[in-house]
This record gives structure tokens, sequence and C-alpha cells, in this order.
């Protein structure tokens, strides 16, 4: 048995930052619970999406079996209110490879927090046994190593979880942001346009996205050497319309109906 159903969401609506891109410095009025000012917490409408998704999320068909997420504060508060609804008696798996996405850059650009202090901040949601499928680059990436980079890491996803599912089909919940997020529908669907700012797969705060596997198959995982941390140096062949593991069709895309505000920043 396989992985069937991948869902995505973007995180709810968080607290805004800015960078200085003459410095590199990034500054944000509201503290970061990880003392990162990249990594804000959600704002108060946010919260107010989070609880309004954990009453959905229960709700799925099928229901979601794994929770994966981006390792940033706002993506693992967004889902924290969905952890006990949910009762799946697994933990929230945080993976830097579906983690936020930064242009390229003459500086480094801040990491997330790490398992241990996510740990902290999460103790009852967090599982800080997992292992990340890799690591972006700090000094950010271009639009095609994006979709590279989320593609290996789907690819591991899928395979392990693929791996793990030995008696049933499963469903996949994972949590991102606004730039992975649409990388991670033309990943599955194996359509990348020519024009990288089409309006495909659109990304509100806590909007659902579904998508179904087309077949079952397995996909080569071509991960970076251990020493090429910082380098996606190999990438899937997922475009023209091959797709992750057998390729997804997606049959929702950022629905909000479940949210009072509708959808937000989208």
């Amino acid at each position: 048995m396989v992985v069937t159903t991948i869902y995505v969401i973007r995180h709810a609506f968080r607290v805004a930052f800015t960078l200085n891109s003459a410095t590199g410095e990034y500054h944000t009025n509201s503290p970061s619970p990880t003392n990162i000012p990249s990594d804000p917490p959600l704002a108060a409408y946010g919260v107010q999406q989070s609880h309004e998704l954990a009453i959905a999320l229960p709700k799925l068909d099928p229901p979601v079996d794994y929770l994966y997420s981006s390792p940033y504060y706002r993506c693992l508060q967004t889902l924290e209110p969905a952890v006990e609804k949910l009762r799946l008696g697994i933990k929230v798996r945080a993976d830097n490879g579906i983690g936020e996405w930064y242009g390229l850059a003459s500086f480094d650009h801040p990491s997330p927090a790490t398992p241990a202090i996510l740990k902290s901040l999460f103790p009852s949601s967090f599982d800080d046994s997992y292992q990340a499928s890799l690591v972006p680059p700090r000094s950010g990436e271009t639009i095609a190593q994006l979709h590279d980079r989320v593609a290996i890491a789907l690819a591991h996803i899928i395979a392990s979880v693929d791996a793990e599912s030995k008696n049933k089909d499963t469903s996949i919940l994972i949590c991102t942001h606004a730039a992975t997020l649409i990388a991670v529908g033309r990943t599955l669907t194996g359509n990348m346009p020519d024009d990288p700012n089409t309006d495909d797969f659109i990304a509100p705060t806590a909007g659902i996205t579904k998508f179904v596997r087309k077949q079952n198959s397995n996909t080569n995982i071509n991960k970076p050497s251990d020493n090429e941390d910082a380098k996606i140096a190999d990438s899937i062949d997922w475009r023209n319309g091959k797709g992750i593991a057998g390729g997804w069709t997606c049959v929702l895309n950022g629905n909000c109906d479940h949210l009072t505000g509708g959808a937000e920043r989208s």
C-alpha cells in the first residue's frame, strides 16, 4: 500500500517582518519565540485561522495519516491546534526540504531553529527524531533550484511513507510557505510553466490544496552528497508531466471554505 493523497496547506496569517537587502538583516516588531527575526509567530488573525483549520482537517476524506511541516515556527504553530483533534498518535515531522524559499543573495539567510529548540516550543507535537531530507543553501536559491529541492524532499517523504504504509493506503498533510506550496504543486503534477509567475497553484493562508496519486510507482531519490549540504547538486526528472512517484492530479486548489474570512494573501 502507498501514499494516495497529499494535502498541502500554507501557514496561517503571520506577523510581518522586513529585510534590509543591503545588510542582510531581518527585523520584526513582534518578538519571535525562536529569537529569529525572519521566523515570526502567527498574528492574532492567523491564530483564529489555525483553529478554523483544526476543525476542517479531521473532516478530510481520506483522513490524514502523517503530518509534515516546514521547520519554521509559523508552520508548526498553524498545525498545533489540529494535532490533538486529528488524534493520529504521531507527531509532526519537520523537514527543511519543504521549508521557506529565499532568493539568491550576497549574504547568508537565517536558518530555522534547531530541532531541540522546536521540541521545547512544541513538546507534545514535534518529532525530534526525524531526519530532514536535505538542507537548502543559506545563500538562497533560484526558482529552478527551489523546485528541484522540493522535488527531492517530496520524493524522500513519499518513499519513506510508502515504506511505512504496509497495510493500507495513506494520506500526508504538509504545511509550508507560499512559494514552496506552488513548487510542491508543480513538482507533484510535473507541470512547470514557462513563466514561473503563472497563477497555477494558489496559496492563501490556511487554504487547503489536495493532490491524488495517478499511479503506484517508485521514484529514484538523488540526494546531494554529505559534503554538499549547501548545494542541491542533483535533481529528479519530474518535468514534462512526469511528476514525482508516478505523478499527481490536483483536485482541490487553495480551498478556503472553512475560513470565516475567506482567502487571504493569495
